[in-house]
């Protein structure tokens, strides 16, 4: 492996400014300080720490599951377009053998979606028939994923004809305390306003996609440091929901109110300070590699520019345990010839992306 020599802005800006700088790789380690014989790969460009996809599914199709090789091919997308960390927010086949692979992103593993029978996308979780049992199933995907367990919250519930919870709130806080006790952080699926508050009650360390959030509920979420993963490009989505339920019209009138408020309620969690990171929910209806339009979505919310790319990379790694860029850290880092934080655009074509330290484009 070339030891390599890269020129330009280094960011977040609050940890190096906004000068031009000299950043070296060898042994796939980030140096601040100069290695010989590294070849210059990249000079008068804006270097950021790898993005991040907090909310993913990498073994996931639009027909279901897929076999490795098709989920390999999934991360090798997210990766050329500078997504070097994936939360994988719940898997239906095992992808630990992807994780044995240089040449794909880090991967974080919740397991399997945890959900009941029939309250779910078919095939894709672990049933769970009494949900007194819930804690036993998350002990289990505790100890078969990589610090994250996932819930389903809520979906519709065909005999009220609308969204409903899955889960009693003595359950949740029983569950989520036996994932802390295991090391675990917890994240659930959530759409609905009736399933929010007993999974933020209960201690959950995590909401994807919380289009049901109330102003009370934001506020405990900000308080607590509860985190948000709003996957806005994905609740557009919401509209053809609605109209392919027609047979549900309570349901369908839900969806279409919810997508509706979405923009204004991820505005208030913003404005509010709960900690909210990029997730594009790629994987079946959403394609690998779109991490520059959640970024994009976030900004036109009430993010800038900056704190945007910020909830795709460095805060988002920061919250997820991983280092940025630092003298001996791993170096996981993407390049661009224009400044990111004028132009978000530019996040679509990066001249260069480094992970562990070998050049992948």
């Amino acid at each position: 492996m070339p030891n390599l020599h890269l020129r330009g802005v280094v960011l977040p800006r609050e940890e190096h400014g906004d000068d031009v700088r000299d950043v070296w790789v060898a042994d796939g380690l980030i140096s601040f300080e100069p290695v010989p014989d590294a070849v210059t790969v990249a000079d008068g460009c804006w270097i950021v720490p790898g993005l991040v996809d907090a909310h993913c599914h990498v073994g996931i199709g639009p027909g279901g599951p897929v076999d490795l090789p098709e989920a390999a091919a999934q991360a090798e997308i997210d990766r050329d377009a500078g997504t070097l960390l994936i939360r994988d927010c719940g898997s239906p086949i095992d992808t630990r053998p992807l994780q044995q692979r240089e040449d794909l992103p880090r991967l974080i593993r919740a397991g399997r979606h945890i959900s009941r029978p029939k309250r779910y996308i078919p095939y894709l979780g672990v049933d769970v028939e009494d949900p007194a049992d819930l804690p036993a199933a998350v002990a289990e995907q505790a100890a078969y994923g990589d610090g994250w367990v996932k819930l389903v919250g809520d979906w519709i519930d065909r005999g009220v004809g609308d969204l409903a919870p899955l889960w009693p709130e003595d359950v949740l806080a029983e569950a989520i305390e036996v994932a802390h006790g295991a090391g675990a952080r917890v994240t659930a699926h959530v759409f609905s306003e009736d399933a929010v508050p007993g999974l933020v009650n209960a201690g959950i360390d995590c909401i994807e996609h919380g289009t049901g959030l109330s102003r009370e509920v934001i506020d405990v979420m900000a308080e607590r440091g509860t985190a948000l993963v709003p996957t806005l490009i994905n609740i557009e989505n919401f509209p053809d929901i609605a109209d392919k339920a027609a047979k549900y019209p309570r349901y369908a009138g839900h969806m279409r109110s919810l997508y509706a408020n979405s923009r204004e309620t991820v505005a208030q969690a913003i404005e509010a300070g709960v900690p909210v990171y990029a997730g594009t929910d790629a994987g079946g209806g959403i394609k690998h590699g779109r991490i520059a339009d959640e970024i994009a979505a976030l900004h036109s919310v009430g993010m800038s520019a900056e704190q945007a790319i910020g909830a795709a990379s460095w805060a988002a790694r920061r919250w997820l345990g991983m280092s940025s860029i630092a003298h001996g850290t791993p170096a996981d880092l993407v390049v661009y010839d224009r400044d990111p934080r004028v132009d978000l655009a530019a996040l679509r074509t990066p001249s260069l992306v480094v992970l562990r330290g070998r050049p992948m484009r």
